[in-house]
This record gives structure tokens, sequence and C-alpha cells, in this order.
């Protein structure tokens, strides 16, 4: 049986992902946040200090454009049933 403990180790090693989607102002930066499927993600903003103080706190993996379209075709793949296969 796994204790708490093991639980959170096994959490905390887990992959973070972030994709940015805008910069706004260049004040604010909108983007996604995932942990461990870069598919089951979060939309956040935060000011552009905040996000890299979180970016350095989670050891985020900054999504390539080719892993962004791999997880959009994936999206679109299941939303709307499309079987062709990824660009």
């Amino acid at each position: 049986m796994k204790t708490q403990s093991d639980r959170t180790t096994q959490f905390n090693a887990m992959m973070r992902y972030v994709r940015v989607r805008q910069i706004i102002d260049d004040r604010f930066v909108e983007f996604d946040f995932a942990i461990g499927d870069p598919s089951l993600y979060v939309e956040l903003v935060l000011p552009r200090g905040a996000f890299d103080a979180f970016c350095r706190h989670n050891r985020v993996v900054i999504m390539s454009e080719k892993q962004a379209r791999e997880v959009d075709a994936d999206m679109e793949k299941w939303r709307y049933g499309d079987t062709r296969s990824n660009p």
C-alpha cells in the first residue's frame, strides 16, 4: 500500500507543461498549465514576473510548437471524431 509520502513524491515527479497563449501589453502572460498530461490543462493569466516565478517554482517544460500542434490535433480528434492523421 502506498503511503501519502509515496503519492506526494510521485506527484512531485510528474512533468509540468506550460503553453504560452498570449502576452498582453507586455505585462501579462496568458497560458495553459498541465501536470503529467499536456492535453489536460487549466488556463491561467499572471503578471510577467509572477509567471516567471511560477515556471521556476514548478520547473515547467515550455511546450514547443510541434507539441502544441500534436495536443491540438488530438483534441480535435476527440472533439469532432476526426480520424485523419496528425499534421
